[in-house]
């Protein structure tokens, strides 16, 4: 018998992690304790949807719900370029910084001042370890050149491929690639020769490629996920819900 390897998936959730990131962390810890072994966050920092790091807040003195996100370099990267190669505008930092007080505690802004990334994948992380929510947690990540190489061959994936001078995110369809500029509009970029190194999955080959590697034996899923990801493609995984919370879009800020 093996240890257990308990794991939960998720992208950049927000510059501060939103509330059902944070439930999966508990979730695992709660079932780590149960039933021993260890814990991996697969950090899909491969997506490129930049929705995924809008981060809520609710004003500390009318209790007024915000959305802020990062602020990116230009265009093409905020619309295709995978999240780990979305770099954070100039000043945007600072500006923040300013910001923060009205929505969050004095802790909170300096742990967000200590954080570093110089995109958004990296810097989402970086906060989440400076709120130590990743203590004791092994994190693999999806844009990871060597993850990449150990994971099995799926046929529905994305390629990282260079496009206007930018990194950006091509669904690969019938021996094409594509950039989806919203509703049935799509630009093609040219088909280079890519590997291993430069694929990442889509939402339906994303468990199993992830499995190829992680081989978890539990897995921690949010209520979205329970409905799309194919149980089959994990045999013998144990599937564990995720912890209720309440608000689950908004910011986790410690309370």
């Amino acid at each position: 018998m093996t240890d257990p390897i308990i794991c939960f998936g998720q992208q950049p959730a927000g510059f501060f992690p939103k509330r059902f990131l944070y439930a999966k962390i508990i979730t695992a810890r709660r079932l780590q304790r149960e039933i021993g072994g260890k814990i991996v966050f697969f950090y899909h920092d491969s997506d490129h949807d930049p929705r995924e790091t809008i981060t809520v807040f609710c004003a500390r003195d009318t209790g007024r719900e915000i959305a802020l996100n990062f602020k990116f370099i230009n265009k093409i990267q905020k619309q295709f370029s995978p999240l780990y190669a979305k770099k954070i505008a100039p000043r945007w930092k600072e500006k923040m910084v300013r910001q923060l007080p009205a929505y969050v505690s004095s802790d909170l802004t300096d742990k967000f001042k200590r954080a570093n990334g110089a995109n958004v994948a990296d810097f989402c992380l970086d906060v989440y370890r400076q709120m130590g929510l990743l203590e004791g947690l092994r994190v693999a990540r999806s844009s990871d050149p060597r993850f990449r190489e150990r994971a099995i061959k799926v046929d529905d994936y994305f390629v990282d491929v260079p496009y206007e001078g930018e990194l950006v995110r091509a669904r690969c369809r019938e021996g094409k690639l594509w950039l989806h500029k919203g509703g049935d509009r799509y630009i093609e970029v040219s088909a280079a020769e890519y590997n291993a190194r430069q694929i990442s999955p889509t939402r339906d080959t994303r468990f199993r490629w992830m499995q190829s590697v992680v081989h978890c034996t539990h897995y921690v899923a949010g209520a979205s996920e329970q409905n799309y990801i194919n149980k089959a493609d994990g045999p013998g995984v144990i599937f564990v819900e995720r912890d209720v919370i309440a608000h689950s879009g908004r910011a986790y800020l410690g309370e």
